[in-house]
């Protein structure tokens, strides 16, 4: 006897990608990072390097998100190019 609500491949698929998505979801934890098993808990002592605000904010950085914006536009502004949508939108 067979079953009319066999899985297709499809079928299948889907289930393997939902498996391997919560899998992958559910590793790591959540906090900050953890210490090497050598490193000692005490922070370290702040030393004065001469490193000011100003100066990390004009070094470019990938964390230095305010890098950049007094800078004026590197390319001019184009031309508006029409979209099959902005009778709806209003533009």
């Amino acid at each position: 006897m067979t079953s009319k609500t066999s899985l297709t491949r499809s079928g299948w698929g889907i289930i393997v990608l939902t498996a391997a998505a919560l899998a992958l979801g559910g590793c790591g934890r959540k906090g900050p990072l953890e210490l090497p098993p050598t490193a000692s808990n005490t922070a370290p002592t702040a030393q004065v390097t001469g490193d000011t605000e100003t100066e990390r904010a004009s070094q470019p950085s990938v964390f230095n998100s305010t890098y950049g914006t007094d800078a004026a536009p590197a390319a001019p502004k184009g031309s508006k190019k029409s979209f099959i949508l902005d009778p709806l939108l209003g533009n």
